[in-house]
């Protein structure tokens, strides 16, 4: 292999990993090689969304991108949320939210919570108080579409990362 590697050693993960550089190429299209799955993930994508705020999407998406250290999905889903019109401070503190929270309303706060748990699900679970505080923005429906969008971006998280993606190389 002819690839540029180097180390980590994040202090969560333990041991020291060896993560391929961005000046990789991707290992595999996704798309062309599963169309199927892929297909299905869409659609899982698509049902996620529906009934949501667009920009809660983004803000969710961003948040679990950055936790998953996912540039491609990362750049794709600031690109998208500035599209839509979302200010640039808003996206800078989505990193640091809990710190920051005063630039997001009550409700982007619990979903971004529940996205920090979800994402990190390994690490102690879903607390309640996470969840009661998400149930007591969203109703039931709302909810159960929020957890699907965050298992889907966390999805297309580990696709893009498994396969090497290039952040800014989307063709959307």
């Amino acid at each position: 292999m002819t690839t540029t590697e180097i180390k980590t050693n994040d202090r969560r993960t333990a041991p020291a990993t060896t993560v391929r550089s961005n000046t990789t190429t991707p290992r595999l299209d996704f798309a062309k090689t599963a169309p199927k799955v892929f297909r299905a993930v869409i659609g899982l994508d698509a049902a996620a969304r529906a009934g949501l705020d667009p920009t809660l999407v983004e803000l969710v998406q961003i948040r679990a991108s950055h936790l998953n250290r996912c540039a491609y999905c990362l750049h794709m889903h600031t690109t998208d949320a500035r599209k839509a019109g979302e200010i640039e401070d808003r996206l800078h503190m989505v990193a640091v939210w809990q710190e920051a929270d005063h630039f997001f309303t009550e409700r982007e706060q619990a979903a971004l919570a529940l996205t920090d748990v979800v994402t990190r699900i390994g690490d102690a679970g879903v607390p309640d108080e996470v969840y009661d505080r998400a149930a007591a923005h969203f109703d039931e429906e709302e909810l159960a579409h929020l957890l699907a969008l965050i298992l889907t971006i966390n999805t297309w998280n580990r696709i893009a990362l498994s396969t090497a993606k290039r952040a800014g190389t989307d063709e959307r």
